[in-house]
């Protein structure tokens, strides 16, 4: 297509006729990939004789394919642009960067950033020396364009992918500080000049970012570029030009560059030029920073900080990384000697004033409320925001100098108070009290914990702050609440004043104006933990609960969420007769925040948060009416519309929350309807498609459809869950591409099959062994090797006939009990088991090789049965020990909660003559929860999941909060063994006999201590179901 056509099919992209704009599209799209088309469009956009909208759409389509197609997604896919045709690319956007208008340069500038990470250094060797080159004839301003993107591909590289920047700074840092020093001394500069000068300052930025390049520690040429710098520092911006609107002005060229040099002077302190930051290697840069320039960055600093002082203008980003540097000083004791002798001006007059609200606040106050909610509540903001950079440094002051500055402080806040209490209505400083607000709030760490101001708390919020709820300036009100919560947890000496307090906050979230609600709210959150008798708050619970949702329907806002968790966490149960409305109100502020959050392009707005504040709120309503199931059927209505679109891609950033609120309506839920067996399907595609970092969150609701749902797992055949489950764990077992540590759930998931199962899928028992055993031999491990062994141990519980036959089919029987042996025999120099430390890891070895003790010689031989036997003997005694351990370590916990005394540790045991220590076996680590406790822990989504993720496999690698509720913990391993063992003797009296003449006499001691535990569980067992009965009946009636 020739340049003419290509024009008039991009003028019809602009048709405001649908259908011709279509058609547009399409032709476009039809001869995108045809030689020659993306430089047709590129001298297009370079012809100023053009039509300047037709310029800008090819400039669009132009970046759009570049960002696509310039290089291969995928390794050994080939390029859909031809090499000539990139070569002319390239040519003709260096040629014509600096002459194409602002508009369509930063179109081709995005174009060349991506150009660049592709090509640079191996596809574009001659890219460094067309910038050389033209830094010094008529083309700087290009050759700067370009160097900055290029400088900045290696801005975050670290080693040896920062390398080529080096080379990039030793052939152009040289004509650049020529550029900049020529620059520099011009008289009278123009807004082109600035334009330059921040380019050269960016450049230095991204190659200093991480690492100074060797260049710069040559003393004479790093001088050179500080004097330069410090010139622009002292250097007083223009006048002519400034823009008379502040938000235009703080982006006009010459505070810009102002900013970049502050921004380079700070970095260069903070990360060279700091003793103790430094490696060997740049000690001798950080000694001369501190000695030559740290000292005189300071003194400008302090000079540009007078200007505001005065009632002059700087930007609020430059005052932020002026205190921020003031900030970095105070520890350091010749920067704090020199920040000494101007400290009080700093302080009294610079920094206080900035902490008073002032005419923009209140500005911002009246005409946009709720924009002044979300720059208070901001992170983002608070990196740029003057004021916090000044509560920092009074936090930092009084922290590290708080000596000869703390009382000093305080003394100047108690005197704005005095002359706030004498003044007249009309005359009192309300600005200055708001100030002296915020700070008193800032230092409340600090005031906290230092006398005399700790004991003098109580009285000056009685008499200073809460009298500002009443306060007819809203902004007093606000700061007053924010205070309050401030301290909201220190000792009050009289209850009525927490209970003032409180109620005060409870009444803001009623107030007129919405920046005091929500401070309220956030105070509140406070209160709420703070509170020691909650009757305090239980009477105006339904209305609080009606202003949260009233104010969830006006703001985004997580930490209105953050507050409610804090009350649902505070009153549990209690909750109940609001968990649906709660749910509902919930639900319907996520989907507000989920809307909100899709229309902002940029990916930042406060809404994304709030949404999963929602979610997590209503995971905390869930948890705190876990014991009441007939509520789960009511809310289910409410959250299935999320979980189904919230478990597909939309979805990724709230994934994990998603999931653990299906994993509650799974586990809770009396039963499991259709409604919630229809996310299966999501799950399993989301694992099989990009969520295989989530397969611990999944395994929890996937391990509760099988256990609480068994039968329709086993039966429903549209879908097959069956045969979804197996294609999903053969295929993530099966994949050579993941670490062992992703896959960790497949195996856990295969014995919940087969632990709830029994008898009734003895056709997957083959096809899992396979694929585990498959696994086995190339997986290093030592945690997934003793999964995948369970799973094992898992089918001979099923059925150890069947399973030793498919083994023995497989060729593997050997080689897999070898294997089993030997780890069961590996432990540490401490005699600590490495392998099967969890209690659970040991139970499922115990039942599956007990399990093998009843088979018949023909298919188990007594050999093999004789080394089966004293294994499991073995596992039995180092069970029984850990459950004790455990026993004791949590009685230890509970006595220190009570009384903080140690326990004694030391009691005799009480299952009988044989102790577990005269059984040989040592102590190992454990930390077996209760079955309230397991029960709590299945429905959460990081439940089951190992932290085997170092090369040690420490103890702490192996939890058993991670386990699930499963069919085998009502099964007593004792037990089992002896009933097995009984049976055997039964059954098969020669058998039985030849085994027990193998047995020495320490193994005899084993069998008669573990069959003695056997008969006390028996008692235990039956004492436990007796004591059931009565509650079962009772809960039946």
């Amino acid at each position: 297509m020739d340049l003419q056509n290509l024009a008039i099919i991009l003028r019809g992209a602009l048709s405001p006729n649908p259908d011709e704009r279509k058609a547009a599209e399409e032709s476009l799209n039809q001869f995108q990939h045809t030689p020659q088309h993306l430089v047709r469009l590129l001298q297009i956009i370079v012809d100023g004789n053009c039509d300047m909208a037709v310029r800008q759409v090819a400039s669009i389509h132009f970046k759009n394919f570049i960002a696509r197609n310039w290089a291969p997604h995928d390794p050994g896919e080939l390029s859909k642009i031809l090499p000539s045709d990139k070569d002319v690319v390239r040519q003709i956007i260096l040629n014509f960067i600096a002459q194409v208008p602002q508009l369509l340069r930063v179109q081709l500038g995005e174009c060349l950033k991506t150009i660049i990470h592709a090509d640079y250094p191996e596809q574009w060797p001659a890219l460094l020396y067309w910038v050389k080159l033209n830094l010094q004839d008529q083309q700087v301003f290009g050759a700067l364009f370009v160097l900055r993107i290029l400088a900045r591909k290696y801005e975050f590289k670290s080693d040896e992918e920062r390398t080529p920047v080096y080379h990039i700074v030793d052939e152009t840092f040289p004509p650049l500080l020529n550029i900049f020093n020529s620059l520099a001394q011009i008289p009278n500069p123009s807004i082109e000049v600035a334009d330059l000068i921040k380019l050269i300052c960016k450049i230095f930025w991204s190659s200093i970012y991480l690492e100074i390049p060797k260049q710069l520690f040559d003393p004479n040429v790093f001088n050179a570029w500080m004097v330069l710098f410090l010139n622009i520092l002292e250097r007083p911006v223009p006048l002519e030009g400034q823009p008379v609107d502040l938000d235009v002005r703080k982006s006009w060229g010459w505070w810009k560059v102002k900013k970049w040099t502050v921004h380079i002077l700070n970095r260069l302190y903070t990360r060279f030029g700091d003793l103790k930051l430094q490696n060997p290697n740049n000690k001798a840069f950080a000694q001369i920073f501190q000695k030559n320039y740290a000292g005189k960055i300071l003194e400008c600093h302090l000079n540009l900080l007078n200007v505001i002082r005065v009632g002059g203008y700087l930007p609020d980003r430059v005052i932020n990384l002026i205190l921020q540097y003031l900030s970095n000083s105070i520890s350091k004791s010749n920067m704090y000697n020199l920040l000494q002798l101007r400290l009080d001006v700093v302080l009294f007059e610079i920094i206080f004033p900035l902490m008073c609200f002032n005419d923009t606040d209140q500005k911002l106050w009246d005409e946009d409320p709720h924009e002044y909610v979300r720059k208070g509540y901001d992170i983002i903001e608070d990196l740029y925001s003057p004021r916090t950079a000044a509560m920092d440094f009074v936090s930092e002051l009084v922290r590290k100098r708080g000596k000869e500055n703390l009382q000093k402080f305080i003394l100047f806040i108690v005197e704005i108070f005095k002359r706030y209490d004498e003044a007249a209505p009309e005359y009192k400083p309300f600005r200055q009290k708001d100030g002296a607000l915020l700070a008193i709030g800032a230092l409340c760490d600090k005031l906290k914990q230092t006398e005399p101001y700790k004991s003098e708390l109580e009285l000056m919020l009685v008499q200073h702050v809460f009298p500002e709820f009443r306060s007819p300036l809203g902004h007093l009100r606000a700061k007053a609440a924010w205070v309050a919560g401030q301290y909201a947890h220190i000792n009050f000496s009289d209850p009525n004043n927490f209970r003032n307090a409180l109620h005060s906050v409870v009444a803001g979230m009623r107030d007129p104006e919405l920046p005091v609600r929500i401070d309220s709210v956030f105070a509140l959150r406070s209160f709420v933990e703070a509170c020691k008798d909650l009757d305090e708050i239980r009477p105006i619970l339904p209305q609080l609960l009606d202003e949260f949702f009233k104010l969830m329907n006006e703001v985004d806002n997580e930490d209105l969420v953050f507050t409610l968790e804090t009350i649902v966490d505070k009153f549990g149960e209690e909750m109940a007769p609001y968990a649906l409305g709660l749910c509902q109100n919930l639900a319907a502020a996520f989907w507000k925040c989920l809307n909100t959050a899709e229309e902002d392009d940029e990916g930042d707005d406060p809404g994304a948060l709030a949404a999963v504040g929602c979610l997590r709120a209503i995971s905390t309503i869930l948890e705190s009416v876990s014991s009441l199931p007939h509520l789960f059927v009511q809310i289910e209505p409410t959250l299935l519309p999320i979980m189904r679109r919230m478990l597909t891609t939309d979805g990724q950033e709230v994934f994990e929350e998603v999931l653990e609120i299906v994993s509650y309506m799974t586990f809770f839920s009396p039963t499991i309807s259709m409604g919630i067996w229809s996310l299966w399907p999501l799950m399993i595609e989301a694992l099989a498609d990009w969520a295989i970092d989530f397969f611990p969150n999944i395994l929890v609701p996937l391990d509760n459809y099988v256990s609480r749902s068994t039968a329709h797992f086993l039966t429903c055949k549209e879908p097959d869950y069956q045969q979804s489950l197996w294609h999903m764990i053969s295929s993530i077992m099966g994949d050579k591409n993941l670490e062992d540590g992703d896959i960790e759930p497949a195996p856990k998931l295969i014995q919940v099959v087969f632990q709830n199962c029994r008898g009734q899928v003895d056709h997957w028992v083959e096809p899992y062994i396979r694929i585990t055993v498959e696994r086995l031999r190339r997986t290093e491990k030592p945690y997934l090797k003793c999964l995948l062994i369970e799973v094992v141990a898992d089918t001979l519980y099923y059925n150890a006939s069947l399973t030793i036959s498919i083994l023995q089919k497989l060729g593997v029987a050997t080689d897999i009990f070898a294997l089993w042996f030997q780890m069961l025999q590996q432990t540490k120099k401490s005699c600590v088991r490495v392998n099967f430390k969890r209690e659970h890891d040991k139970k499922v070895c115990c039942l599956g090789l007990t399990s093998l003790l009843s088979l018949p010689t023909g298919q188990f031989p007594t050999e093999a049965l004789e080394r089966v036997f004293k294994a499991t003997l073995e596992l039995l005694v180092a069970y029984k020990e850990q459950l004790a351990e455990a026993e004791r370590e949590e009685e230890a916990e509970d006595n220190d909660d009570m009384d903080g005394l140690p326990t004694d540790d030391e009691d005799e045991d009480e299952d009988g003559d044989v102790s577990d220590k005269e059984m040989g076996i040592d102590d190992e680590d454990g930390d077996e929860a209760d079955s309230t406790k397991l029960q709590k822990l299945a429905a959460q989504a990081k439940a089951f999941r190992s932290n085997d993720d170092d090369d040690d496999y420490s103890d702490d690698d192996f939890s058993d909060d991670e386990e699930l509720q499963s069919p085998i913990d009502e099964v007593d391993p004792f037990v089992f063994f002896v009933d097995t063992i009984k049976a055997l003797q039964a059954s098969d009296p020669l058998r039985f006999q030849n085994l027990s003449h193998t047995l020495d006499f320490h193994y005899q001691a084993l069998a008669n201590g573990v069959a003695q535990h056997a008969e006390q569980r028996r008692v235990e067992i039956e004492k436990e179901k007796m004591e059931k009965a009565p509650s079962t009946a009772v809960g039946a009636s």
